[in-house]
């Protein structure tokens, strides 16, 4: 069960529990920083497949897998899986889980998809209606940077504020025990657009989409940045980072000692010419698994704000000149 706080702004009541987590990365992701963080590193980027959309398949499979495996179950006993991807009618998700027969819920919120699964599981898992439920998302660098931006053998220029797609997935497995690290909460995003029309900018499409989902829960909830650990986005880079602090500072609410970016963390821009930072539903998701969860599990960590950004637009809407509409989700995490 969940107790409705404010639009879009929930707490569940009945326990929601991560069960497992699994995290795989690719090899520039696991050259970064946190690369001794995720379960595993493929060095191929095709994953042993023909092509590239077929390999982040096998990241999602592979992420899942690992899941299950951690948590000492089969695929049986996981009820439900909610997942998504930014191929085109989410086929990195639909060919890469199907072999495993489970009830699947296909959602697309873009790099915001992580969060959107969670949530969608966390409610599945407190109402009842699944008891065992999986939420995975996955992106490949590759297959995005062909589907959005130029063919890989075009050579383009990056711009300053560009952003490198990761190749990773995370998958979390939730069931309804009452111990461990739990989803105590969440809010559900507001489809936000400030016009921005540039595909090499999504930090500073997504920032205020990021910064209203978080000013809402703080204000529901009756918190303030000082009750989080960390305040964790999902891929606003080093400019969506700053962006999102100085949106929140013009409302009296300053993050800036909690905010933590996956995108500005999962690489080094100098040594990794990744300009600003990663990108794509893998970098949140592989984060999230590999680093944040871990630091709530060992302790380390009580109270944790996960804020999953997405760019809604999609090659044919920035042909016709649309701008980025954007969304965030959160879900927040505790460890007691």
């Amino acid at each position: 069960m969940a107790e409705f706080l404010d639009t879009g702004v929930f707490r569940l009541v009945s326990p929601v529990t991560v069960l497992s987590y699994g995290s795989v990365a690719g090899s520039k992701e696991g050259q970064g920083p946190l690369g001794s963080c995720f379960d595993e590193v493929i060095e191929d980027s095709h994953f042993g497949r023909d092509t590239w959309e077929q390999a982040e398949s096998q990241f999602q499979l592979e992420a899942v897998s690992i899941a299950v495996r951690k948590a000492g179950i089969t695929k049986e006993d996981v009820h439900t899986i909610c997942s998504g991807d930014l191929i085109n009618q989410c086929i990195g998700s639909t060919y890469g889980l199907r072999e495993l027969e489970i009830p699947f819920l296909g959602i697309y919120g873009a790099c915001s998809t992580m969060a959107e699964g969670l949530i969608i599981s966390s409610l599945l898992v407190a109402s009842g209606a699944s008891k065992c439920s999986a939420a995975v998302t996955s992106s490949h660098f590759s297959t995005a940077e062909r589907q959005f931006r130029f063919p890989l053998s075009y050579g383009g220029q990056r711009t300053p504020t560009s952003q490198w797609t990761c190749t990773a997935a995370g998958a979390v497995i939730l069931t309804d025990r009452s111990e461990g690290v739990r989803v105590t909460g969440g809010c559900i995003g507001r489809i936000t657009d400030m016009g921005i029309n540039d595909i090499n900018n999504m930090g500073s499409a997504m920032a205020p989409a990021a910064a209203e989902t978080i000013r809402r829960y703080l204000t529901a909830t009756g918190t303030s940045p000082e009750d989080y650990d960390f305040i964790v986005t999902g891929d606003l880079g080093l400019v969506g980072s700053r962006l999102v602090i100085d949106f929140l500072l013009k409302q009296g609410i300053d993050i800036s000692a909690q905010h933590r970016d996956c995108g500005a963390m999962i690489f080094d821009p100098d040594s990794q010419d990744t300009h600003c930072g990663g990108s794509g539903c893998g970098c949140s998701a592989s984060v999230l698994c590999g680093h944040f969860l871990p630091l709530l599990e060992n302790g380390s960590a009580r109270n944790i704000l996960f804020i999953a950004t997405g760019a809604l637009m999609s090659p044919m809407s920035l042909q016709q000149g649309e701008s980025i509409p954007s969304i965030a989700h959160l879900v927040h995490f505790t460890r007691r």
